[in-house]
């Protein structure tokens, strides 16, 4: 929030008003903070000259490909694919994949690299009326970050516990378990899962209480954790994508290896094949299901992380001309093959474990923490080497985690510095103080998280953040910059960067399909929204759904104040406001009073493009 309250004057709309309250944005005739390819960049505090670069493209390709393979790519897609059709929901899943999630992930990777800017100020430049967008994927990206942690904790709780033998969570003859309710396995009666790993997370990790009304005591070792898992974020972080940039070389490659071992492991168990089966049956008449289609859209657009912020943060740090197209490709099939082949890892131990209970896949399959922290760990009670499984599996988890998390705390750190740099380093003095600070705010957030009703808290708070918020946010996002900034300024601005226009694809996407898709997520969510809840029994108190309702608004509600604000500190009628705050600042008409203090336009778009194009010239000779 902090964010879009100090940088309002850089933030308005009319260019009448940036010339009065002297914002960074230049005007006609003036050449500072003009830079590559001839766009009229903005000069923030730190200088788009001062801006740091990742060391190798091969960094920024990597820190994609580890923000947007996260856990969900585990615990999320082999569920969703499972209940939506086996094999038949790869076709709208990959139908879904390049008529929304390529283009758009294409689409913030042009915002980022063209402006050199975070989503906050990329957004003001490109569209003022809804330059809240902006600031609200800055705000949901940090809520996100304050609890995201939390997962890390716990896999660092698994990992640090899989060095025993035997497994901690393997019998009932501990002394947080209840024997009376306490089975070796799962039980045969669905809603009747207390097996040794389900009383492991919930009455020895989380000591959890009866509902949110009891939030009960800090867990201290889950605190410990915490600190600990924001001192690894902060040390991989702290030096900016530098440091970053050779950290994802590590953890963005290395779940692969862990996933490859354990799918050779897998399959050779008994009852392996049957889980894959299972995951993979075509089941043809789920086809004719609007609602996999919604999901296949859903999961596609969740997946890679559109909305976040993060991909336009990371792209800003690219060389201009940096072929974001291959990226966008190399990151989006990535992405999409991980959450097929994590399928096969994840079905081919619950077949194994359905076979041991000697159970239907349908008693064992689930998705979200239950899968990783509870199904999955009973599965290497019986295999070779148990420790040695759960503390690779537990380990890829955290750098899975530790990506998705760099990213999400980067956001809000290159807003910070975009937008208000010279006053923080003049209190803090250097930007690892900076990043310090950040990290040290998120991590008091994140601490209801962690007492013993933490769960039901992480709970409500992912439902109305990832859930509720992200979906007007992508909506609002998609009308600014494919409807109002336009198909044609973004074809301007990759012909600049890459040299040649993007094809007649991408274009239709971003002007019909994806906006299309995203309607239907939304109008689809909303008609079928259903309260928070945990687990099938628990549900939520009224003032809790208040909480909730209340977390998500902190997001969305920056975008009517965005437009508020601009429309307020623009110049002439309101039509003559709405008209100009839909122009990206550097096509602007520029506002001037006369001898008669009556409003008249000196400026137009057709001069903008002339200095546009005489900027772009002598850049070019001068390289």
């Amino acid at each position: 929030m902090g964010v879009g309250m100090q940088n309002t004057d850089l933030l308005s709309g009319s260019g009448n008003t940036r010339a009065k309250r002297g914002c960074p944005w230049h005007s006609k005739g003036d050449s500072k903070g003009i830079k590559e390819g001839g766009s009229l960049l903005p000069s923030t505090d730190q200088g788009v000259a001062a801006r740091g670069t990742w060391g190798r493209r091969l960094e920024f390709t990597l820190a994609c490909i580890g923000y947007a393979v996260g856990l969900g790519n585990v615990w999320r897609f082999p569920y969703l694919c499972y209940r939506s059709g086996g094999g038949a929901f790869l076709i709208p899943y990959l139908t879904m994949l390049f008529l929304c999630g390529i283009p758009l992930l294409f689409m913030e990777f042009v915002i980022g690299q063209y402006t050199r800017l975070g989503p906050v100020h990329a957004m003001a430049r490109i569209c003022p009326l809804l330059k809240g967008v902006g600031i609200a994927t800055v705000v949901i990206s940090f809520l996100l970050c304050t609890y995201y942690n939390v997962i890390i904790t716990w896999a660092l709780y698994y990992f640090f516990h899989s060095f025993r033998l035997p497994l901690p969570w393997q019998s009932c003859n501990n002394t947080w378990n209840i024997p009376e309710n306490c089975s070796s396995g799962f039980s045969k009666n669905s809603s009747y899962l207390h097996s040794a790993s389900q009383q492991f997370f919930d009455l020895k990790v989380l000591q959890m209480t009866d509902g949110i009304e009891q939030m009960g005591s800090i867990r201290w070792e889950l605190l410990g954790l915490l600190v600990l898992a924001w001192i690894l974020v902060y040390l991989c972080i702290f030096k900016g994508v530098r440091s970053t940039g050779k950290v994802v070389y590590f953890t963005a490659i290395f779940p692969y290896v862990i996933l490859i071992a354990l799918l050779i492991n897998n399959v050779q168990l008994p009852g392996a094949a049957d889980g894959i089966r299972y995951f993979l049956m075509p089941q043809w008449n789920k086809l004719l299901d609007g609602q996999v289609w919604v999901n296949a859209a859903a999961q596609t657009f969740n997946s890679i992380g559109i909305s976040f912020g993060s991909m336009i943060s990371m792209a800003s740090y690219n060389k201009f001309n940096n072929n974001i197209l291959r990226d966008t490709l190399i990151v989006a099939i990535t992405n999409s093959a991980t959450s097929i082949f994590a399928g096969f890892v994840i079905f081919s131990a619950i077949g194994y474990m359905a076979y041991q209970h000697n159970l239907p896949v349908d008693n064992i399959a689930t998705d979200g923490p239950g899968l990783v922290f509870v199904v999955y760990p009973e599965a290497f009670v019986t295999m070779p080497v148990a420790p040695m499984w759960a503390a690779l599996f537990f380990f890829m988890l955290l750098c899975l985690g530790l990506d998705s998390q760099f990213a999400m705390v980067e956001v809000m750190v290159t807003s910070l510095m975009d937008g208000c740099g010279k006053l923080l380093l003049r209190f803090l003095k250097y930007k690892e103080l900076v990043v310090l600070v950040v990290c040290f705010a998120a991590f008091l957030l994140g601490i209801p998280n962690i007492t013993k009703g933490g769960i039901y808290v992480f709970q409500l708070m992912d439902h109305y953040t990832a859930v509720v918020s992200l979906m007007f946010l992508a909506f609002f996002e998609v009308v600014a910059v494919c409807w109002l900034y336009g198909v044609r300024n973004l074809t301007r601005d990759v012909t600049r960067m890459l040299g040649k226009p993007p094809n007649i694809f991408f274009k239709l996407c971003w002007w019909v399909f994806s906006p299309l898709l995203v309607t239907i997520i939304l109008v689809s969510s909303i008609i079928q929204y259903t309260p928070a809840r945990y687990g099938k029994f628990y549900t939520y108190p009224p003032w809790a759904e208040s909480m909730g309702w209340f977390v998500s608004l902190c997001s969305i509600i920056w975008i009517p104040l965005g437009a508020i604000h601009t429309l307020y500190y623009s110049s002439g009628s309101l039509l003559q406001r709405l008209q100009v705050s839909i122009l990206p600042v550097d096509q602007q008409p520029v506002l001037q009073k006369d001898s008669s203090t009556t409003l008249v336009v000196n400026a137009s778009l057709q001069s903008s493009k002339e200095d546009l194009e005489s900027v772009s010239l002598s850049k070019e000779s001068s390289i």
